[in-house]
């Protein structure tokens, strides 16, 4: 019987964040005070303050295949990229920090916390609202109680890398130069680079073409 494929975890980010993965074969959690969605960001700093932390980081993962969604909010513009990690050897490098979490997102509605009895202070980095339920995100956090960090660089190998893919914004004679710098880059000539094709698929076009 063949081996199921391994499960995946999807980071959507931009051009400069991949070349910096790869050359430095490393992947680093950020502060989250300038999240874009200022709930989320306002969850983790009381989080940070409840549990009296000097350092809350995070680097936040897509679970769910690719959709719309993702790449409009997490990688919008020609620069967008998704790397795709094997779930398991990406976790065993923060597996082995003592001070890190990692779980996916619960999804809740308002009216659904407001009726729970307790809430739990662990809960707060790994919640989010039920509208953003299609994320599918799985969240890995890092809390420094003694010291004060902007960042955390973690190791990673280069195999650990499924594939990689470009912007569907991205043209297409640019496409072909990216994917030649990066497979340039040392270690990196075997990794899968492909262009999204989920706003331009030839594909979905002929079933329109084939219509009677």
């Amino acid at each position: 019987m063949a081996k199921p494929a391994p499960v995946t975890l999807h980071r959507y980010t931009n051009l400069v964040s991949a070349i910096h993965i790869l050359q430095t074969r490393s992947i680093t959690l950020l502060n989250p005070a300038t999240w874009d969605d200022r709930n989320d960001a306002y969850f983790m700093a009381e989080y940070k303050r409840k549990v009296d932390a000097k350092t809350i980081l995070a680097l936040c993962f897509a679970e769910r295949s690719e959709s719309y969604h993702h790449w409009r909010v997490f990688s919008h513009g020609t620069d967008g990229v998704r790397i795709e990690f094997d779930k398991d050897k990406l976790l065993s490098t923060f597996q082995r920090d003592p001070q890190t979490k990692a779980d996916k997102m619960i999804y809740s509605k308002i009216d659904d916390i407001k009726h729970l009895k307790s809430f739990g202070i662990e809960r707060l980095p790994f919640l989010k609202r039920a509208p953003y339920e299609d994320e599918g995100e799985f969240r890995v956090v890092y809390m420094d109680t003694a010291n004060a960090l902007e960042f955390k660089d973690y190791p990673v190998e280069l195999s650990w890398i499924r594939r990689i893919t470009l912007s569907p914004w991205i043209n297409k004679a640019l496409f072909k130069s990216v994917k030649a710098t990066l497979l340039s880059i040392g270690g990196c000539s075997r990794i899968q680079i492909s262009r999204s094709t989920l706003i331009e698929n030839e594909q979905w076009r002929r079933l329109a073409s084939s219509a009677s």
